[in-house]
């Protein structure tokens, strides 16, 4: 399927776009790389560890599926085993997330999952990688919602981490079944809502939200719904506020943290709906985590076009590409 193909490939192209900028100051960025930032990809693209982690999310689910329906106890085992695989590599060395590393750093010692998290981070380290859950064809809604929170919950404990993870994954899902860009912040919106005190404890257990402040699984999961929708609420009318020629973090947020890198990436997509490249340029072109907002920015933007989106020389020039294309033949 051409659609998944741009997408997997077009996660890694954003990646490899925003790494250089990810430490940049907007006007530095632009000085460097003109108004809309950069554009095409070197010989030999690198990316960073948000590629990294989605492949090891990705060979958990393909292993996960190949062993019967996905249920939390069938990819537990394999998320701790790529991200253990992960954290101890050699390629470990593009500015991995302090939470992940200590989450991983935990697991590899043998730590249950919810005692190994970093319980009170959102970074955006927990959505960075999920594309996966929304690539895969067939799961149910319950096994594409539920295992994107897991994923997500391994490293990432706090509510706001597991609700961006889902939604990521959704959004992904609806593009490549045709879902038209202009309704996507109002169909995540309407998922904030509808999901708001569904606590999914098949896949999480009570352990995780005990760990919280909150009185009841129901509060706590309230707080990471309503946190991204809050920071949703708002994109359509920025694209004519702040427009193509400033700084997206402006409209979502910088996306260090997981509902921020949605926000602004689901922005840059609404700035181009027909033009994957401006969308992905703009994106990495960010004040914030340029990588991460690029990386969502490319998944989306090739779920909703398809293999053309993007240069075909782009498609040899990325690091991990016989990797990727495993993982696209995969979900086709």
């Amino acid at each position: 399927m051409a659609k998944v193909k741009a997408a997997v490939f077009g996660l890694a192209f954003g990646d490899a776009l925003g790494a250089p900028t990810e430490f940049m100051s907007y006007d530095k960025i632009i000085q460097v790389y003109g108004e809309r930032g950069p554009r095409d990809l070197p010989p030999g693209a690198l990316v960073t560890d948000d590629t990294q982690m989605t492949l090891a999310v990705g060979d958990a689910l393909v292993a996960a599926l190949a062993e019967g329906p996905l249920t939390a106890g069938r990819l537990e085992p394999h998320l701790r085993e790529t991200f253990i695989a992960w954290w101890a590599g050699p390629d470990n060395n593009r500015a991995p997330g302090n939470t992940c590393m200590a989450a991983c750093a935990a697991l590899n010692r043998g730590r249950p999952w919810w005692e190994a998290t970093v319980a009170g981070s959102k970074g955006c380290g927990a959505n960075m990688r999920v594309a996966p859950m929304g690539l895969a064809p067939g799961l149910t809604d319950d096994e594409r919602a539920g295992s994107a929170q897991l994923q997500a919950a391994l490293t990432h404990g706090h509510p706001t981490g597991l609700a961006a993870s889902e939604l990521t994954a959704l959004a992904i899902r609806w593009l490549l079944d045709g879902l038209p860009i202009a309704e996507l912040p109002a169909a995540l919106r309407a998922r904030c809502s509808s999901q708001r005190t569904l606590y999914r404890s098949d896949w999480l257990g009570d352990e995780l939200w005990r760990r919280s402040d909150a009185p009841s699984p129901e509060a706590f999961i309230a707080q990471g719904w309503d946190e991204c929708e809050e920071v949703l609420t708002g994109l359509e009318e920025a694209v004519h506020r702040i427009g193509p020629n400033a700084d997206p973090c402006a409209a979502g947020g910088a996306g260090w943290v997981a509902e921020e890198a949605l926000a602004t990436a689901v922005y840059c997509l609404l700035l181009f709906p027909d033009s994957p490249v401006d969308a992905l340029s703009r994106a990495a072109a960010s004040s914030g985590d340029s990588d991460s907002i690029a990386s969502l920015t490319g998944a989306f933007a090739g779920a909703a076009h398809n293999e053309p989106a993007w240069p075909t020389d782009w498609y040899e020039r990325i690091e991990y590409g016989p990797h990727l294309a495993r993982l696209t033949a995969a979900w086709s």
